[in-house]
């Protein structure tokens, strides 16, 4: 479901000269075997410019039913314009995805939306956007520049980075607005999480069973975050950790405020 979504993606922000618009895109994607309606859904990374290349930074899972699941994936863009330039760009996009035959099938796509920049910030969220040891995709660093992100959050972050590079997938515009497959709104919702995908560099996911990332969840809960969701359950109480299916290719940190 993730190389679908992926693919999706990627056909959707990537187009030669003289194929740009809506109606390329419409092209591009039924070509590719999806539904050209979709174009509609991903109109944040399809322009009028005359070129563009993708490059999917990570997909992670929002969720994962037994008949549907939410891929995050994370997009960097390069746009070409009438003037030769080129402009960077990118965004996270919720796509969702049915079981069907003879794979699964994506029936809609939610592209971030960030908001605002806010004219203050926080000290907080200033040292967060500073700090190379946080590498926030474009969405999340939207996200931080409105406001919306709690500093909780963001202290935690910087407290974190000094002890490995962090390399974050979301913040709150991109994710699901209520946990996949329930009527709870997420924590992301309301600026009070973040997902982390790897750790110094090395992916969670190729990593889960370590003690690094056992090790980094006790430190997260250490750090302030309530609900730490990882690969693996530290303690196994259920009081602060939690794993599952959806929680195995990142750690989701989770605060009360």
């Amino acid at each position: 479901m993730k190389g679908i979504a992926v693919r999706l993606a990627e056909v959707a922000a990537t187009w030669d000269a003289g194929t740009g618009g809506m109606s390329g895109a419409r092209t591009r994607l039924r070509n590719s075997g999806f539904d050209p309606a979709l174009a509609f859904e991903l109109a944040a990374v399809i322009s009028d410019d005359e070129a563009s290349v993708a490059q999917v930074a990570m997909a992670q899972y929002g969720g994962i039913l037994a008949e549907s699941a939410s891929v995050l994936v994370v997009l960097d863009q390069w746009l070409l314009g009438a003037d030769g330039r080129v402009k960077k760009g990118g965004t996270t996009l919720d796509i969702r995805l049915v079981a069907d035959e003879p794979e699964w099938t994506v029936v809609a796509v939610r592209p971030a939306r960030p908001g605002r920049r806010s004219p203050e910030i926080s000290r907080a969220a200033r040292r967060v956007l500073a700090n190379d040891r946080v590498v926030l995709p474009v969405a999340a660093r939207r996200d931080v520049r409105t406001g919306a992100i709690h500093d909780s959050v963001l202290r935690a972050l910087t407290m974190l980075a000094a002890r490995h590079r962090l390399d974050v997938s979301v913040l709150r515009s991109g994710h699901p607005i209520r946990v996949f497959g329930t009527s709870r709104t997420s924590n992301h919702t309301e600026g009070l999480a973040v997902d982390i995908w790897a750790l110094d560099g090395r992916p969670i996911i190729a990593s889960s069973r370590s003690a690094t990332v056992a090790d980094f969840m006790t430190a997260a809960r250490d750090a302030g975050a309530y609900q730490v969701g990882g690969p693996v359950d530290p303690d196994s109480s259920g009081a602060s950790f939690f794993s599952d299916d959806t929680h195995q290719d990142h750690i989701h940190l989770g605060f009360a405020g």
